[in-house]
């Protein structure tokens, strides 16, 4: 047990820690909600896409072989751009303004704004890639 003068020796260390705890739970806190805010910004950005649902999308229709996809395990394809950061850029694969209709409609089908693109249309329907598009433009 720790006498009085112990305590009183230590309380900057205490008073230190106290503050580095709070200062933790400040952040997290912060994080919580700028990742929310991000989740509600990208529904409305592709119509109510939901990015819980992408992973598995992900994996079915072979996105992971082609392009590095922040936060899906294995997605680490060198064969098309990397999807990270894509709420801030200006367009989409070079050729479209990024908005979220004209991202859910490159997924579903990117020879529509590029006949020579390399990205096949891979049969993936319109409501799984809302939930794609929400998922990039959260990560």
């Amino acid at each position: 047990m720790f006498s009085a003068s112990a305590l009183y020796r230590y309380r900057n260390a205490w008073v230190g820690a106290a503050a580095i705890a709070l200062l933790c739970a400040l952040i997290g806190t912060n994080m919580a909600k700028n990742s929310e805010q991000r989740r509600e910004a990208a529904r409305a950005l592709t119509g109510g896409g939901d990015p819980s649902r992408a992973p598995p999308i992900f994996r079915r229709y072979g996105c992971t072989g082609c392009h590095q996809i922040p936060g899906i395990a294995g997605a680490d394809g060198q064969v098309g751009g990397a999807l990270s950061g894509l709420q801030k850029r200006v367009y989409i694969a070079g050729v479209v303004n990024n908005t979220g209709d004209n991202l859910v409609h490159w997924i579903v089908s990117p020879q529509d704004f590029s006949p020579k693109s390399a990205m096949p249309r891979t049969g993936i329907s319109e409501a799984e890639a809302r939930d794609v598009a929400a998922y990039l433009y959260t990560h």
